[in-house]
């Protein structure tokens, strides 16, 4: 049994996680702002315990306390997946600091503050494992969504510095790259659209796979990094997005 923190599980890709994990009766936090819906996901009947855990990420002290706590809960670590992702939309001009810098906290400083407290926990495993959620938006860009691209590009360079420093102990740290799936957290890039019926239907013909993935199978990848299959895997961007960006 493995004991598993996932940052930001109530919804999408992080919901389908945490009932992967549960459903082969691993020991889950779920970490997430979202109380309803997390709550829900955490109260599921599954072979593996789940505890919820409410916090705000835009501060990333929240993450690093929050981790503390997940830890004491499951009387150690094996697994940190922190998949928490802020994503704002709209023209150049309209930006301000406060947007950028909430970007920022979410999806680069908290993962990192989260690391940080996670290691002590980690190197004490015979397992240890960081799995960050990145983007095929750290390997391209769209229009609207500077903060974005630029933080998710950020956490494939974090990756990269942490699997340095925490390989000698054992800890492989990668980063987990999906391309477009369909939740809701895409919501904000089709609202800022013209058109949005047209431009889901213009993206998914630019996919081979002419499809948006579904939660559940960018989740499969997330097992695998989590499991002994990956154990020689680390600082890799390992994207799942059905061809998008190979073309």
């Amino acid at each position: 049994m493995v004991a598993v923190v996932v940052a930001g599980g109530a919804t999408g890709i992080g919901a389908s996680v945490v009932r992967a994990l549960r459903s082969r009766g691993d020991q889950v936090v779920l970490i997430d702002i979202n109380r309803d819906a997390g709550q829900v996901v955490a109260a599921e009947q599954a072979p593996g315990p789940c505890w919820f855990i409410e916090a705000d990420f835009s501060k990333p002290t929240n993450a690093l306390l929050a981790l503390t706590d997940a830890a004491e809960i499951l009387s150690g670590l094996d697994v940190l997946f922190y998949n928490a992702g802020y994503l704002l939309a709209k023209p150049l001009a309209e930006w301000t600091l406060d947007d950028w810098e909430n970007s920022e906290a979410v999806n680069l400083q908290s993962p990192f503050f989260m690391v940080q407290a996670a290691a002590p926990y980690l190197r004490k495993s015979s397992r240890g494992r960081v799995i960050l959620t990145s983007s095929t938006g750290g390997l391209r860009g769209h229009a609207g969504m500077p903060a974005y691209h630029a933080t998710k590009a950020g956490v494939i360079g974090l990756v990269r510095s942490l699997a340095d420093e925490l390989g000698p102990a054992g800890i492989t740290v990668n980063a987990l790259c999906p391309g477009w799936v369909d939740t809701s957290f895409n919501d904000e890039y089709w609202d800022y659209q013209t058109d949005r019926a047209v431009a889901v239907k213009a993206l998914e013909a630019s996919i081979p796979l002419r499809r948006q993935a579904k939660p559940d199978e960018v989740a499969k990848t997330v097992l695998f990094l989590v499991d002994e299959a990956s154990s020689y895997v680390t600082g890799q961007a390992l994207v799942v997005d059905g061809g998008y960006t190979a073309v």
